[in-house]
Parts: C-alpha cells; structure tokens; sequence
C-alpha cells in the first residue's frame, strides 16, 4: 500500500514544494490550506490520482480531526506523515507590533502545532512504527533574532515541541522531527513584515547580504528528515552558520545580533 503524507500550508512555497517531491516518490499527499485556489494550483503540479484537498484553519482544533480523517479515508485508511509547515512571518521592534498581529502568529506558528500534533497521533500510531511527525521551525528558532522576537519565540516553541514529543511518543513508535531552514525562496519573502512597513521581507534579507535558498532544498530535506534519524535538520547557509556558532561560540553569536543596527524585520 502506498504511504501517505497531509502538508498544511500545503497551496504554495514550502507545502508545496514538499507536495511534489513526496508525489515524484509515490506518496499519496494531503493539501491542507485555509486557500483552495492555493491547493488547486498545488493539485495541477501533482499527478491527478495522488492527492486530495482539505480546507483547513490550523488554529480550529476540532477542524484538524475532520480534516485528518478525511484525508485518511482519501488515502486508503492511512497516514504516515503529518507535515505541520503552515506558519506566518512577523517582524519588527516588540514595542511596535499590534496585539492582533502577536496572537495571529501565536496561534497559527505555534497553537497549530500543537493541534496538529494532538489531532495526528492517533492516526500516527495506527501506522508505527516508521510514521512522522514532521514540523517546520526555523533557523530563528536556534538563536533569537533581534527584530524577530515574536516569530522567534514560536519557532522556539516548534522546536521544543519537537524534542518533547519525540520522547513522549517514542514508545509509540512514532518518530518526530523538524526542519530549521533559513530564508527561502517562498511568497512569504514578498510581504511585509508587519502592518506598519512597507518594506518586504525579501528586500531587507538581501540587504542584510544573506542568502535565500531555494524551496527545493527544503523539500528535499524534509525527505530525509522523514526517512533519516536526526531530530532537527538545518537547511540554507544561513541556518548551518548560526546553529554551528551558537553551539560553539554563543558569546561570538551574542555580540553579534547586539550589535546589529538594523535587525531584520524591524
């Protein structure tokens, strides 16, 4: 029988990507999204027979079991991996945020992790062992950002997600992973940071000289993270630099964003 993976985010950048390299593999794919002309374009890019479509606002908990198991009865009665990937960008000074842009990260980066992960393991268990959990944190989530206090605080909280789980759910035989990318080649790059720039993302990232990877690289990762043993998986440059110096030169790594004069986001 053919596995299963269910993507959120799945109507463009990073679901997206990984939709077609699960589907280039034989994998039957779950889209779930809150856009269905997002998952349309996804479901054109994949063969016809080998995925369906699930309407689906992370932060509705009661949402995550319907859209589950109708994409378990779409995939023959199972599924393998859950992909917890959709997520929103925030940046800027803490002081300068809206209450109403904080909880809208909070909820969907962070509150729909966790509901993915509570709404998945049932599903999980019933295909361990060799079933993934499987989430996307962030680089920014290895050491905080200045200009990014927020959006790093719920990566932060994806990664300790990650680690917890993957020992609450060990003797399942569920394994639980994360990917930590750097800046990727997404639409989200094309927004603003919050609702008072009018600058995007992209423009400051380039202005700052770090790289933006390509979202294949991603999907490539989360290929392996999926069928590989390591717990977080750094993707991009940018994301192998911090997590190699705030490892071994944390003192370097807190110099350095103290002394940023404009910090990304901000």
């Amino acid at each position: 029988m053919r596995k299963a993976i269910f993507i959120t985010g799945g109507g463009s950048g990073i679901g997206r990507a990984v939709a077609q390299r699960f589907a280039r593999e034989g994998w039957f794919v779950g889209l779930a999204d809150i856009s269905e002309s997002g998952m349309a374009e996804t479901g054109a890019l994949l063969p016809a027979d080998q995925w369906s479509a699930h309407r689906l606002d992370v932060r509705d908990r009661a949402g995550w079991d319907a859209a589950l198991a109708d994409f378990s009865a779409a995939a023959g009665g199972r599924v393998d991996v859950v992909f917890n990937n959709a997520g929103i960008p925030i940046g800027g000074q803490i002081i300068d945020l809206a209450p109403e842009e904080i909880e809208r990260t909070l909820d969907i980066n962070l509150k729909g992790a966790i509901f993915g992960a509570q709404a998945a393991f049932p599903h999980l268990k019933r295909t361990a062992p060799g079933s993934v959990l499987l989430s996307t944190a962030s680089a920014a989530g290895i050491y905080g950002t200045p200009g990014a206090s927020v959006y790093s605080a719920t990566k932060f909280g994806v990664r300790a997600l990650t680690e917890s789980l993957d020992g609450e759910w060990a003797a399942d035989g569920i394994a639980v992973r994360d990917l930590m990318p750097g800046f990727i080649d997404t639409p989200l790059l094309d927004h603003a940071p919050n609702r008072s720039s009018n600058e995007d993302i992209r423009a400051r990232v380039k202005g700052a000289g770090l790289e933006i990877t390509p979202v294949s690289a991603v999907a490539d990762a989360a290929w392996a993270a999926v069928h590989g043993e390591k717990l977080h998986t750094l993707v991009g440059k940018t994301a192998k630099r911090m997590g190699f110096a705030a490892r071994f030169l944390p003192g370097s790594v807190r110099k350095q964003v103290r002394a940023m004069a404009r910090p990304l986001g901000g």
